[in-house]
């Protein structure tokens, strides 16, 4: 790989067998354009453009994990995510576009209240929730809790990185009984909580099962809505009147996540589909 063509042409003859078109480029133009310092648009413009013996030697490297399926934010070690930075390790999952647009509901609904927010996070992982609802509420009172000492760790870091100030804990939200926080009446609660079930392993991608954590991503097929099921008790207990619980879901479980919240008793809920008009997340309101 002497020039940037080379390097696109090579990226994509190496991932073919790997991922689909769309995802090789994705994953091509952040690995070239990490090395270089170049835009996607630069990169596109001066083809020609020759490496130095160690950026070639990086892009070298770089793929060959990329052939063992590892993904590209594990491998560069960073990710963006609502166009801000965040630290990403195999401790956390990679944030995903559909979370995006839970945060973004979340802000536009609270821009709309004419109170200060105090929102809480639970199952943070890499931080990206709490920090961005941070970030762009900067009056909310924002914590976030996680049962992984890494992906705290992770989540730290990440606040740091954004200069943004978040309260993270320590907790496990299946063992309430032992759940010790700062603040104990929120506004809004938040989670993107494991979901997937056993038996939807076989339909992941392989840079998926075989390198994002499993802890945050699987639930049994006996119990799939388990941690939906904790979060909202624990939301019955924690909200503040006409607070607001909002879930990412699985999108095969939407009717059924629904109901759970009908069960509980939660008011004015709605089913929100993605771009891909797939069944994702799921807002609704603690009323008496």
């Amino acid at each position: 790989m002497k020039t940037v063509g080379d390097a696109l042409i090579k990226f994509d003859e190496v991932l073919k067998s790997i991922y689909d078109k769309p995802e090789i480029n994705a994953i091509k133009y952040l690995a070239i354009s990490e090395v270089t310092a170049l835009s996607k648009a630069q990169l596109r413009a001066y083809a020609s453009t020759e490496f130095s013996a160690v950026q070639a030697q990086k892009l070298k490297k770089i793929l060959r994990a990329l052939q063992t399926g590892k993904p590209i934010q594990y491998i560069l070690g960073d990710t963006e995510f609502y166009g801000l930075p965040f630290k990403v390790t195999p401790a956390v999952l990679i944030p995903r576009p559909e979370t995006e647009e839970l945060v973004e509901w979340i802000i536009s609904i609270a821009k709309q209240r004419n109170e200060l927010e105090t929102i809480l996070d639970i199952g943070t992982g890499s931080g990206c929730i709490p920090i961005t609802l941070k970030t762009y509420l900067p009056s909310a009172k924002v914590s976030a809790v996680d049962v992984s000492t890494r992906a705290l760790n992770i989540a730290r870091q990440n606040a740091q990185l954004n200069d943004v100030e978040v309260d993270f804990i320590k907790t496990d939200i299946l063992k309430q009984s032992g759940i010790t926080l700062r603040n104990t009446h929120y506004s809004i609660i938040v989670s993107n909580p494991p979901y997937v079930t056993e038996g939807e392993k076989s339909e992941m991608h392989g840079n998926v099962l075989n390198h994002e954590p499993h802890l945050a991503l699987f639930v049994t097929d006996t119990d799939p809505l388990i941690f939906y099921n904790a979060i909202a008790n624990f939301a019955l207990q924690n909200l503040k009147e006409n607070g607001l619980l909002f879930f990412e879901i699985n999108e095969n479980l939407g009717k059924e996540t629904v109901n759970l919240l009908k069960d509980k008793g939660f008011k004015n809920i709605q089913l929100r589909q993605d771009l891909r008009g797939k069944d994702r997340m799921i807002g609704a309101e603690l009323t008496q």
